[in-house]
């Protein structure tokens, strides 16, 4: 009976054993099965996950391309308006030396058909005299012509162009009458008092020609702009218009500055107009890269371009460039 008991005992033992055994089997089998399922998610959600980045990196990169095709046309567009706006004043500007050319011209054939004619020494050597006054007026207005052509070409260059000493006065003064002229040609009511305080003792700067000219233009059509905007606006008729172009040497910098006596601009709106795309123009007037274009030009330059203003008196922009 002891040995009965004893084997009931053992025999339940086992069956005690057996069973934690399958529990733990269950267990482990169990915990191996959550591992592969929770595995298997996390190799489908990489692999989900990779080709929505992958579409959206493409995606990306073609907005970006996009973006930077658009920028590039507007850039293009500023400099077409411009170089457009810059028409207008060249036509006028170039006909008055083409006109010397073309009289000075006619008075010299009459002058050599009265030589030929001539039987006195004394009324030839006046002739001649006459004839080389002339040919130098023919030879300084064609080089005035040949001036405005030039620059003309140097404003519609694409690139970065190579840096050469540049007069700046003289690219200064034929700006400011660009511009005037170009105004006047859109404007015919339009006119302005040009005041010209230009350093007589200034050095030659190496810069950029054609990038230099495009921010002196785009400065000299904003003020002239201004003053007129301020003209229309003004019910006293006591407004006078005016422009002063000024430049001087400081140091080892060089300053060159175009103040208006416009309607201002608000302090809170100066920290943004040079932003791209920012304009206080109506829409339809001006792209808003004008400013954008012409401090990125002289920055660089490795100058800077600022802005001084008032309301209501002035506004003063001062393009510093180094020697």
């Amino acid at each position: 009976m002891q040995e009965d008991a004893i084997g009931i005992a053992l025999l339940k033992e086992q069956q005690t054993n057996s069973k934690k055994n399958n529990f733990l089997l269950l267990g482990i089998t169990a915990l191996l099965g959550l591992f592969a399922i929770t595995l298997g998610f996390a190799i489908y959600l990489k692999q989900k996950t990779n080709g929505k980045l992958k579409i959206l990196n493409d995606e990306t990169k073609a907005t970006f391309e996009l973006l930077k095709s658009t920028q590039t046309q507007l850039v293009q567009q500023e400099k077409l308006a411009s170089l457009g706006a810059l028409t207008a004043g060249i036509a006028h500007e170039i006909k008055n030396p083409l006109n010397f050319v073309n009289n000075f011209s006619e008075l010299s054939n009459e002058l050599i058909k009265e030589f030929k004619t001539s039987n006195s020494e004394e009324e030839r050597n006046e002739i001649l005299a006459d004839l080389e006054i002339n040919l130098q007026k023919i030879n300084e207005h064609g080089k005035r012509a040949d001036s405005i052509v030039k620059n003309m070409l140097q404003h519609s260059r694409s690139g970065a162009g190579e840096k050469q000493l540049t007069d700046i006065n003289q690219l200064c003064e034929e700006y400011l009458n660009l511009s005037f002229h170009g105004k006047r040609a859109t404007d015919a009511g339009f006119n302005c008092e040009m005041v010209k305080n230009l350093d007589s003792n200034f050095p030659k700067v190496n810069c950029v020609v054609q990038d230099i000219s495009r921010v002196i233009l785009n400065l000299i059509n904003n003020a002239f702009d201004a003053v007129r905007e301020r003209e229309l606006e003004d019910k006293t008729f006591n407004y006078k218009p005016s422009v002063t172009l000024s430049t001087k040497q400081i140091n080892n910098t060089i300053s060159i500055s175009i103040k208006d006596n416009g309607n201002g601009i608000a302090q809170n709106i100066q920290e943004k107009i040079f932003e791209p795309f920012f304009t206080t123009k109506p829409a339809g007037k001006g792209t808003g890269l004008g400013l954008s274009l012409s401090y990125d030009i002289i920055k660089s330059h490795g100058g800077d371009l600022k802005v001084k203003s008032e309301l209501n008196d002035f506004t003063e922009f001062s393009v510093n460039l180094p020697l």
